[in-house]
């Protein structure tokens, strides 16, 4: 299984488009195949999961995005797993023993809202954990 990170400074980013670069991981028989880390293309409705697509990513680990992201995502086949923070490396751990668990998205913008222009950047909480 290839998954994608969302990852700025080996943490997982609090939002999938405003990344500085996905950790794509490959994953076999519970053990970590090949890691790579590719620069974010940039923030653009759809842009994202087709770039995500083209890499093979089948599933998408982030800290929030939007209801509109998680669709092009769906369109894509790729699986999103949000509400996740921490060291990339622990987090990839625990995808691989099954102990990774995500809640509700860290981003509180409706929908569009932050790519319309009527906001600046999402309202994370700062308090969420693995």
């Amino acid at each position: 299984m290839r998954i994608a990170i969302a990852t700025d400074n080996n943490f997982v980013s609090e939002h999938f488009g405003r990344c500085q670069f996905y950790t794509i991981v490959d994953i076999k028989e519970g053990k970590v195949i090949e890691k790579k880390v590719v620069e974010n293309p940039g923030h653009q409705p759809g842009l994202i999961p087709q770039f995500l697509h083209k890499q093979g990513v089948e599933c998408i680990i982030c800290g929030g995005m939007g209801t509109r992201a998680k669709d092009f995502f769906n369109q894509f086949g790729i699986k999103t797993l949000v509400g996740i923070s921490g060291p990339v490396d622990e987090v990839i751990k625990k995808f691989i023993d099954g102990s990774l668990r995500g809640t509700d998205s860290f981003c509180n913008h409706g929908e569009g809202k932050l790519h319309s222009g009527d906001k600046s950047a999402c309202e994370h909480s700062k308090n969420k954990e693995v």
